[in-house]
């Protein structure tokens, strides 16, 4: 039985972690870490700590589904106290992506900005499309909640890697995520990322390949959010033997 701790339980994802491993045969929820009190109650035999050092002793495995400053804070002191890390968490800034690097080095971490199997194929897709289709503009458009803070989404700026790698461009150089004014035409080379909010939409992403007569769009639309949560329990018992490095979801599906 792989013991699991979840870190953001009181977030929409990490709750569905705990209801998703009351079902799982060979996983159980070994631990939870907490800044406040939980809103809601787990099986009493479930480590519920403030203690970073007690949440993960207590674990096998941890899946992060938080918030950045969170996330900063349990890459530090999983460098200290190594545990395999599935890591969800958007939005992370420089800083916290070098700390998730430093950590891979003494762990295995799976770092993605979408669990889902639809989404880790649609960034392959994207890419082939990129490459093939040259000359055809690429824009993306993401749709989220109301409730979302980073925009644009971490899926959305991963399906532009993934477009850039393609073209074979610096995704920094050529990104537009806003438009507004007399701005000019559209530039050859711009990989356009924008991103709507509203309602409980609960992730839409379509990248849009525009060429003068034709254009193909590739969607992905998220129903419930089950589709990250149990993305990541596979991930979860996937990277729970592997090495020390640094994985994505396409090496946990492999793709």
């Amino acid at each position: 039985m792989i013991k699991v701790g979840v870190f953001g339980a009181s977030g929409r994802v990490g709750k569905l972690l705990l209801e998703n491993l009351k079902e799982s045969a060979d996983m159980s929820v070994s631990s939870v870490y907490v800044r406040k009190e939980l809103d809601f109650s787990v099986d009493p035999s479930v480590l519920i700590t403030t203690d970073m050092h007690s949440f993960l002793t207590a674990c096998d495995v941890v899946i992060d589904f938080s918030l950045p400053d969170a996330c900063e804070m349990l890459l530090e002191a999983s460098i200290k106290a190594p545990r395999p890390l599935v890591i969800g968490t958007t939005g992370l800034n420089v800083h916290q992506l070098n700390l998730l690097k430093d950590a891979s080095q003494q762990m295995p971490v799976l770092y993605a900005t979408n669990m889902s199997l639809g989404v880790a194929l649609l960034n392959k897709l994207v890419e082939q499309a990129a490459q093939a289709l040259e000359g055809f503009d690429i824009e993306i458009v993401e749709m989220h909640h109301k409730h979302k803070k980073d925009a644009p989404s971490g899926t959305a700026l991963t399906l532009a890697q993934h477009a850039a790698k393609g073209r074979g461009v610096d995704l920094e150089k050529v990104r537009v995520s806003g438009r507004d004014g007399n701005i000019g035409e559209r530039s050859p080379d711009e990989i356009a990322v924008m991103a709507l909010r509203g309602g409980d939409i609960v992730g839409r992403h379509t990248v849009g390949f525009y060429n003068e007569g034709e254009f193909l769009e590739l969607n992905h639309t998220a129903t419930s959010r089950s589709t990250f949560s149990k993305g990541a329990l596979r991930a979860a018992k996937w990277l729970s033997d592997k090495d020390a490095g640094l994985y994505t979801i396409s090496d946990c599906l492999g793709l």
